[in-house]
């Protein structure tokens, strides 16, 4: 099988102490520093990631918001000019295809940003849909376009020295976008990113320019102890932050069953019924789904014995015996097998010092097994369970979640009280 490379397949290559294939590409699993250390680094400081194995597709044309609003669960066209949303790419049967990010570049051109694994599929799929529409192009720049995401507290500070005096940066709300120029080109910048960041850009650049604007950015970046991020923990960050990964959290279980979309917590802020979507793929089969989450939380699913289509959902839980609970595990409640582990690691995390919003990341460092598991929805918050673990049976807890950022500039760990975790 031929390997895809970055544009920045060198520099990674020159600095980093272990490469790795994903999807079909080949990229650094780590650099000089070890998976933890990137870690730690991202949340006291900033990491740098190349992400330029995301598929990156522009949809154009007076016809293009019709489209996305055919074949995705967002409402595209409540996105203004310069907004940006995480939504699902749905089938018939409202599972996803795959999750994806949205960007509004103007009034008829958005740029749709798709796992690596889904892309060629993803690509095909909109291509099959696209004839329903008079005025749409497609065109898919993955090779064309890289794409960087700088993350942390002190992303903002690296951007606005690189940038001096010009424009002003996008945000401080996320899922916001705007333009700069850099070495001559315009690129885009979004407040988006995979890593539960308070702060964070994402930015979109001419693949020509990318080697020299990486440079820049760690040239900068590394007296503010900024460093390159690889694959391990980018997928650390992101599992303590519960953010899913298509073919983990989206797609089939193990036991080979689709999973739902609703069975994703924050689905019901990426699906749209409004009036003015109107219909599109999967709209009824998630309306239905929709439903039942609205009957549970009322109590009603007891009273009205139905064949539940979303049984399961995703949960954050802590392991408290500090070992991994890798993909697949199962997850008991007493002696009732309720789930599965899709996402599992040993994750390091900052010890704060103060108080409140004005705590800040000290010197010394803990770390905990967290996990994200796809368990029966009647599961709740705090409940005692155990994770099978090959020949071994681990304590754990479902929990609310892992990681708080809601005061910037830090993400803050959210430890479970009680355990030795804390």
């Amino acid at each position: 099988m031929t390997m895809t490379r970055s544009p920045l397949y060198q520099e990674h290559a020159k600095s980093a102490s272990s490469m790795t294939t994903f999807c079909g590409w080949e990229m650094p699993l780590k650099y000089a520093t070890s998976i933890f250390e990137e870690h730690l680094a991202t949340r006291k400081f900033g990491g740098l990631f190349d992400i330029s194995h995301m598929g990156r597709i522009i949809v154009s044309g007076k016809d293009a918001p019709l489209l996305l609003q055919y074949a995705l669960t967002n409402n595209a066209m409540a996105l203004e000019p310069g907004q940006a949303q995480y939504t699902f790419i749905p089938n018939e049967t409202g599972g996803a295809l795959d999750d994806s990010y949205l960007y509004r570049i103007d009034q008829d051109r958005y740029l749709l940003v798709v796992n690596a694994v889904n892309m060629q599929k993803d690509y095909e799929w909109l291509i099959d849909h696209k004839h329903k529409f008079v005025s749409v192009e497609l065109e898919d720049c993955t090779d064309s376009i890289a794409m960087l995401a700088l993350q942390g507290p002190k992303s903002k500070t690296i951007l606005e020295t690189l940038f001096g005096d010009g424009p002003k940066l996008p945000g401080p709300a996320r899922n916001t976008m705007g333009t700069a120029k850099v070495l001559g080109k315009e690129i885009i910048v979004s407040r988006t990113g995979y890593t539960g960041e308070p702060i964070g850009f994402e930015l979109f650049i001419p693949a020509e320019l990318v080697v020299n604007l990486w440079n820049n950015l760690l040239e900068i970046g590394s007296t503010m102890g900024v460093v390159p991020i690889g694959l391990g923990a980018r997928d650390t960050l992101r599992i303590e932050a519960i953010l899913p990964l298509y073919g983990q959290e989206w797609g089939t279980d193990v036991e080979g069953s689709e999973i739902p979309i609703f069975a994703g917590r924050l689905a019901v802020n990426y699906v749209s019924f409004s009036k003015t979507k109107g219909d599109y793929i999967g709209r009824n089969e998630l309306a239905k789904q929709f439903d039942e989450l609205r009957m549970r939380l009322e109590g009603g699913l007891d009273k009205q014995p139905i064949e539940l289509l979303v049984p399961r959902m995703m949960m954050p839980v802590l392991v408290l015996d500090e070992r991994i609970a890798r993909t697949g595990y199962e997850v008991y409640l007493d002696s009732t097998l309720v789930g599965h582990v899709t996402s599992g690691s040993l994750i390091p995390y900052w010890k704060f010092e103060g108080s409140g919003v004005y705590s800040k990341p000290g010197n010394q460092s803990g770390k905990r097994a967290i996990c994200i598991a796809y368990i029966d929805a009647n599961v709740q918050v705090g409940q005692q369970l155990v994770i099978k673990a090959r020949d071994k049976w681990l304590s754990a807890v479902v929990v609310s979640r892992h990681l708080a950022s809601e005061a910037a500039p830090f993400a803050r760990p959210i430890l479970f009280k009680g355990s030795d975790h804390v």
